[in-house]
This record gives structure tokens, sequence and C-alpha cells, in this order.
């Protein structure tokens, strides 16, 4: 009995003994195990990790995080690298990206971190009037959209004031507002808004406005004649003078640029009436003629048809058939006649005219007939053509 209770303890003992030992053999073994794994410094999307492994590529540091690489990833040092102590990891996975322009739509994949970075990478060079979206400056993000809109130059003319500018608009109505360019109610623009903006293009704001004008304009009076039989013919006389009326007239002005291209009449006022002149026409007859051989004769009066000229007539040189410059002497008295009548040098005395000299001749004064001389045309046109009566002075 006591030999088969010291046999048990012993077998028990070399169990012990013997698990003992493998716990230490496996206790080793771990130890031994995780010493020989290698340390890696892992910075993986801009998060940093330090990690031990026993990969002997970089590929399988991946495999063992479950991490699938792309071709377009970033992955320093390269993938079949081998893992060495201490080694640092960077991995920086491609997004997804779509580049839009006015001719082209395509989808790159990249690991900048920035808008700037992908145009760098992509040798996209943007003008000065260029416009992006989203801004360079923006962070990259997966499936993000990038508009780029080409700058291009085109005239526009703002009230008449010529410019060049540049613009990435589509419409007119687009690129007014890029400008900050604001229309008026009346204001109309050359193309229409909704017309696509071309390069070189001139683009017209007609700034439109309606004025009110008030305006005075005179009523000019009328020549009543009235016949005067205790007047000798031929004579006048004033019985009322004339006087101008005066009206108000409100226009309204259509201005485009600061220029008047219409006017419409909205109302008229009368502020003073007008007086009509009244002249007293002689027609008391006085039957005295002389003949053509006596007309000549100091102190004989005879009737004659007259008519007035002035110096700055159509053809008319303003010098008389005597040499007297009537444009140097716009005061002299002087009358045209015919020579075979009234001799050029003889003083007359002309009804209605005063004092004159017989200084002048004309293809159309023949027989009784004269032309008196007056510096301005109002007067000339004022005289008319009349009979009156005419002294020989000499």
């Amino acid at each position: 009995m006591k030999n088969l209770f010291s046999k048990s303890l012993s077998n028990k003992k070399w169990a012990l003994v013997f698990t003992s030992f493998l716990v230490f053999a496996a206790s080793l073994g771990f130890l031994f195990y995780e010493g020989s794994k290698k340390t890696v410094a892992l910075t993986l999307d801009g998060k940093e990790q330090v990690i031990k492994t026993h990969a002997d590529t970089i590929q399988e540091i991946f495999d063992e995080l479950n991490i699938s690489l792309h071709s377009e990833d970033f992955v320093s040092p390269q993938k079949g690298s081998k893992v060495t102590d201490n080694l640092k990891v960077v991995w920086k996975p491609a997004k997804q990206v779509q580049m839009v322009t006015e001719h082209e739509k395509k989808t790159v994949w990249t690991t900048a971190d920035t808008v700037a970075e992908l145009l760098k990478e992509q040798n996209i060079v943007l003008g000065e009037h260029d416009q992006i979206q989203p801004k360079p400056q923006d962070a990259i993000k997966n499936e993000m959209s990038i508009a780029i809109q080409r700058a291009f130059s085109l005239i526009v003319s703002d009230g008449g004031k010529q410019q060049k500018v540049w613009s990435t608009s589509a419409t007119v109505a687009d690129f007014l507002k890029q400008q900050g360019i604001t229309l008026n109610e009346l204001d109309r623009v050359e193309p229409s808004l909704n017309e696509t903006v071309k390069e070189n293009a001139v683009i017209n704001v007609i700034r439109v406005e309606k004025v009110t004008d008030v305006v005075e304009e005179p009523v000019e009076f009328a020549v009543v004649s009235k016949q005067d039989s205790q007047l000798q013919k031929g004579t006048q006389k004033v019985v009322t003078e004339g006087q101008n009326g005066l009206i108000t007239k409100q226009y309204e002005v259509v201005l485009e640029n600061g220029k008047e291209v219409s006017r419409k009449l909205i109302s008229e006022k009368k502020v003073k009436e007008k007086q009509d002149k009244v002249v007293a026409v002689g027609t008391k007859e006085i039957v005295k003629q002389v003949s053509r051989g006596d007309s000549s004769e100091s102190g004989k009066e005879f009737y004659v048809s007259s008519t007035a000229y002035t110096a700055n007539c159509n053809g008319c040189s303003g010098t008389t058939a005597t040499g007297l410059n009537l444009r140097s002497n716009p005061n002299a008295r002087v009358i045209a006649v015919d020579p075979s009548i009234i001799p050029l040098g003889t003083k007359v005395y002309v009804e209605g005219y005063g004092y004159a000299i017989a200084a002048d001749t004309g293809s159309a004064i023949r027989g009784f007939k004269i032309d008196v001389f007056f510096s301005s045309k109002s007067d000339a046109y004022r005289w008319g053509r009349k009979k009156v009566k005419i002294k020989i002075l000499n």
C-alpha cells in the first residue's frame, strides 16, 4: 500500500514539473516572438500611430491592418520595400476629384491636400481674372467637383463711357451682376440680358431718363393794314404798335446717355396775349407826273414804283455804280435809278425814306422805278414794294 502511494506521488510530481516546463517554454517563446517584432511609425491619412510587426514588406503591414492600397495612393517607402526597425511609413489615400472647365469634364485621382496643390499637380495655371470654385486654399475632399472658368476680355459701355473688362459670365445678366452694374427702370441693354456673352463683344448699357422741360415761346404779332383815305397814297402811319404775346410749353423729354432723343408736348399755357400792329395805308391820289425830259429838273415831283435792296443780297458786290462802298457806309441814303429818268448824282427826297442821292443802277430798274438802299434785310423786307413820291432837289 505504501509503495503504491509513493509511486502515485512521484507521477504527480513529474506531471507538475512537465507542466511547469511547458509554461516556461511557452512564456519564453512568447517573449522571444514579441521581442523579435520591428517597431514601425505609421502616418495613415494624416493620423499617426506606432505598431510592432513581423511583416517583411510594407505591403504586408497594410495587409495586417486590412487597408487596401490603390495604385494612385501615395506610399512611402514603396509597397515592396523591406520593413526595418524604427521605420517610418506614410500613406495618403488618393481622392477622386472631378475637374470641370468650359470645354472639358474629367475625373482625376489625387493625393494633393489643397485645390492649389492639385492645380500644380495637373499643370493647370490660372489667369489673373480666371475663377475657380472651391477656392485654391480649400482642402481636397473625396468626390469633390472643381469648376474652372476662364476669363475673356470684352468692352462695356455704361452711359457712353467705355472700358475694357474681363468676365467669366455666361449671360449678359450674369455679366452685369458680376460687374456690379445696376439697371434703372427705363435703362436698356444691347445685346439683351439673356444672350450669351462672347469674347471681344461690346455690352452697351444705355441710360434712359425722362425729364420735364418748360419753355417760354413768343407769339409774334401780325401787321394789320387799314386803308386811310386821308393819307396820301403810298404813305403809311402806325396806328397801334404791335406787341408779342407769350406762352409756356411743358415738354416730356427723353434722354439717352444724357442726350435728347425725343420731345413730347404735354401742356401749353398762354401767359400774355399778343397785340397786332395796325398800320394805316394812304389811298389819297395826287395825280402829278412829269415827262421823261422834265424829270431831272430841280423841284419837280413825280410818283415812281419803289423796291428796296441791301449791300449783301445775292450777286451784290456792295459797291454802287458810282463807286460808293455801301458795306463800309451802311448809313448812306442811296437809291438806284434809271439814269435816263434820274441822272446819277442827283439829290432827291423820297417820301417815307428821306433825303438821298441817285448813286446806283440795276438791271431791273427801268423807267419810273427806284430801288432804295437799307443796311439791314429786315428794313428792306419791311419797305416791300410800293408807289412813292420823289422830289428832285438839284
